[in-house]
Formats: C-alpha cells, structure tokens, sequence
C-alpha cells in the first residue's frame, strides 16, 4: 500500500529541482504529489494553494527570508522541512529543519527520510499511553519550567524551534496543561525537577 505525502520542492536551479522531482517519483512505496517552486516570489502563494506535508527548501534561495517566517506567513505551521544543503549553507541556519538532504544522498537516503518525517507527522500513540510522556518530552518540560524560549529549548536539546512546538503541543494534549505554571506542578509531583532548582532558574 502506498503512503500518500503532497511535496513541494523549492530549488532555484531547475537541474537540480527536476533531478530531486524523477529520483522521488521512483521512490517505491510512496504516491508523492508534487509541487515545483523555481522563485522565493512564488512561495508562499504555492505553498497556500497546495499545503504540502513536507518542503524540500534550498535555504539560499534568493529572496527567502527564513523557514520559521515563511511558516507563519503561509499558514502551513505543521509542514516539516528538508532543508538542501551544499557547501555554501550555513550549519547554523541548517538547525532550524526538521532534516536535511545533501546532494549526494542516495534514493534510499532520501526514502528513510521522508518515511521518518512522514511517521513523525502520522502516527498517533496508543490511547493508554495519552498521559505518558517520552523521554525528550520530560526534558523539555523541565526546560519549560526554568523558563526557557522555544529558541533556547532548541540550542540545548539540538532540535529545530519547529520540533519544540510540536513536543510542547504534544505535552499539553497528553497533560491536558496548558501553561507554565501548570507544567511546574506536573514538574514537581513527579519528580522532574527540585523546587530549588526553579528558584535558580
């Protein structure tokens, strides 16, 4: 059976978009819908129209102003993004995607990466398991309750500020909490946290 995933690949260099476009229409197990986007000027107008799951995004592309900003402005706040990078991209900015794809990564490279953001974004947890929080979760809620910003959960943790969001959404769903204050309480009944250790903080 074939995962249905919208794609939307913004790349400058036509050599390269349509090269990304033939290699991910072989891709076995998939039924890829996807939108092609030479100019900054026709991307967020695109990515309005079609809403894609995923952005395959080269950050150089010129007049593009940022993945985050780019989210809001198009109102597509849940799409991951694969960012292409090449020896000219800044690691740092890199950061902020979900992943990233090289040039010289294989079609199977490409398959896993696309199925684990894909599994990411589809998979539900089991009923009974609503009120469990994962490991990175814990983390993040401590980080939460010492006050930090979503930009500084991301630095610590080596996560985009787009996987926090999404964790944080996660937490307050399982929690059914749905300030700091209230995560602080959580925090400290179970154990996450010493009371000392917020007044540091």
């Amino acid at each position: 059976m074939s995962t249905n995933i919208k794609i939307a690949i913004a790349e400058p260099s036509a050599i390269i978009r349509c090269g990304l476009v033939t290699i991910l229409k072989r891709l076995p197990g998939f039924h890829l819908l996807l939108t092609e986007i030479a100019t900054a000027e026709c991307l967020v107008e695109s990515l309005r129209m079609h809403r894609p799951e995923i952005l395959i995004i080269n950050p150089l592309l010129p007049g593009y102003s940022g993945i985050q900003h780019l989210k809001e402005e198009c109102g597509c706040t849940e799409m991951k993004c694969l960012a292409i990078a090449s020896m000219a991209t800044d690691q740092a900015m890199i950061r902020m995607y979900d992943d990233q794809i090289c040039l010289y990564d294989s079609p199977d490279e490409l398959k896993h990466k696309l199925e684990r953001l894909n599994a990411e974004e589809a998979c539900p947890e089991p009923e009974e398991e609503q009120q469990t929080l994962s490991s990175r979760e814990k983390e993040i809620v401590i980080c939460v309750v010492k006050g930090m910003t979503n930009r500084e959960i991301a630095d610590r943790l080596y996560l985009s500020t787009h996987t926090v969001i999404t964790h944080r959404r996660n937490i307050a769903r399982k929690l059914q909490v749905h300030s700091a204050s209230g995560l602080t309480v959580y925090a400290i009944v179970n154990k996450l946290i010493e009371l000392n250790d917020i007044k540091k903080a």
